[in-house]
Parts: structure tokens; C-alpha cells; sequence
């Protein structure tokens, strides 16, 4: 016989008139705005880490798909994994004063193509060494529990950007300008520090 795990387990059962139904705190989560994204191995011309955390203010894309393979047998279907693709990872950034976030955004886009010169991953030049790569080692995307403290991280691999592209200046609007950039990355990796 079915069961209500909402009912049964997590608190809901009270009688009415002597007190407060017990709402369980197992069900508490992540808020959609306690996150941050730090950048990780950025290339040297680009403004540090800290100050991209500080402009990011939306994070779309962070996804891995798995392309069924179709194996047909007689009368049947049967589906196994097939080739896993990653998503595009849309950061929405603050285009801040002080921070000059918009240039910073724009010479890391660079270093994939420049658009004055039409060279392709300039950074990363045959035999350049280790290091000499047009991709950042990791973004982090850290969750924050209710105090801030870091409750679980999405990391992504091999990160690049791929489109860089400025809000609509408005004169109608009352709204900050804002720089979205999407970037490719390699590999996914979610977990909890709690149970990694």
C-alpha cells in the first residue's frame, strides 16, 4: 500500500486544537540567491577572480545530458548512455564602475578570438608551456547555507567563453547595466562538503 512520506515522515501529524503542527527542517533548502562563482587559473590580463565573484549577479546552464544510444532488437527498444554534453554556462555580470568589469569580460573573451586581429586562442600559442591556455581551470559555483557558509559547490572544467553580449541601454528603464557572458566547459562535478 502507497505511503505519504510528507504525512508520515516529516512531521505533519498533529490533532487539531492542542497546538502547532512540528514542520520538519529536513526539507529546508538552497536558496536561488545565496551563491557565489569564483574563477579559477583566468588568464593573466584579466582582473582577479574576486572582482568577477563580486559583479556576478544570475547563473544559468549548468547541465550534462546524456545522449541516449537506440539499440533496435525485433520488437523491442532498448536505451543505454551515450555521449554526455555539457551545457553553456550563462553568468549575468554587474557592469561595475570601479571594477571595470565590462573590459575585463571583453579581454578574456579576447583570448578566445579577437575580433581586430581574427586570431584564434591567441593565449595558447604551440609550445607555449603549461599554463598558456585560453581556458580558466575551474569556475566554482558555491552554495551558501543560511549563515553564508559554503553548503555544497558545482565545479566546471576547462572553462571559455564563447559569446560576450551587453544588456539594452534604455533610457525608459530604472535598471543597472548588466554584461552576460556564456561559457563552454569540459566537465561537471557536483558535491557536498557535508558528504562529498
Amino acid at each position: 500500500m502507497a505511503q505519504s512520506y510528507y504525512k508520515n515522515y516529516y512531521g505533519r501529524n498533529f490533532t487539531p486544537g492542542q497546538g502547532l503542527p512540528l514542520i520538519s527542517t529536513d526539507l529546508d533548502s538552497v536558496r536561488t540567491y545565496q551563491f557565489e562563482i569564483h574563477f579559477l587559473g583566468l588568464p593573466s590580463d584579466v582582473t582577479g577572480e574576486t572582482d568577477l565573484t563580486l559583479a556576478a549577479k544570475k547563473i544559468t546552464g549548468l547541465e550534462m545530458a546524456s545522449e541516449p544510444i537506440v539499440i533496435d532488437r525485433v520488437n523491442d527498444k532498448i536505451h543505454y548512455p551515450g555521449k554526455v554534453t555539457p551545457g553553456d554556462l550563462v553568468v549575468t555580470f554587474d557592469n561595475l564602475y570601479l571594477r571595470e568589469t565590462a573590459s575585463d569580460l571583453w579581454r578574456y573573451f579576447k583570448h578566445t578570438y579577437d575580433p581586430i586581429t581574427g586570431e584564434m586562442s591567441k593565449s595558447s600559442q604551440p609550445g607555449g608551456g603549461l599554463g598558456n591556455t585560453f581556458k580558466a581551470a575551474k569556475a566554482e559555483i558555491v552554495m551558501l547555507d543560511n549563515t553564508m557558509v559554503p553548503h555544497s559547490t558545482v565545479e566546471v572544467y576547462g572553462v571559455w567563453p564563447t559569446k560576450w553580449a551587453a544588456s539594452e541601454f534604455n533610457y525608459a528603464t530604472n535598471d543597472f547595466h548588466t554584461i552576460d557572458v556564456t561559457f563552454k566547459y569540459d566537465f561537471m562535478n557536483q558535491f557536498n562538503y557535508s558528504n562529498p
